[in-house]
């Protein structure tokens, strides 16, 4: 089983992933589906290792909005049929990089390490 320090990982590989695409601009994410579905399973991986981080590593961390990274995700994957494509994007533009700066932050530090499930 991962650890956090793990998941955290996992959080910034997707990261990374989406940036990825995501410098294509807008256009290009509305416009090719291949690129907003790759997004978007991305977004879903961050949510997923988020909810699988241990309940004291978030409580720990509080100024990352675990809780909404979490709820992003069942929307994503439980109201598929109705994805808002202009969301997603705010979420890539505005939150995603905002997320990657809190995890590097997090793992520069040892407590980002000590937290097991």
């Amino acid at each position: 089983m991962r650890d956090d320090h793990g998941r955290l990982h996992d959080i910034l590989d997707a990261i990374k992933r989406i940036e990825r695409y995501a410098k294509r601009g807008r256009r290009a994410f509305e416009e090719d589906e291949l690129i907003h579905t790759w997004m978007i399973h991305h977004i879903q991986i961050i949510g997923e290792a988020a909810s699988q981080l241990s309940l004291t590593f978030r409580k720990t961390h509080q100024q990352v909005p675990w809780p909404q990274i979490i709820k992003m995700r069942h929307v994503l994957v439980h109201d598929y049929l109705g994805i808002d494509l202009g969301e997603v994007w705010a979420v890539v533009e505005r939150d995603v990089p905002v997320l990657k700066k809190q995890i590097s932050e997090i793992l520069k530090r040892p407590i980002g390490r000590s937290s097991k499930r």
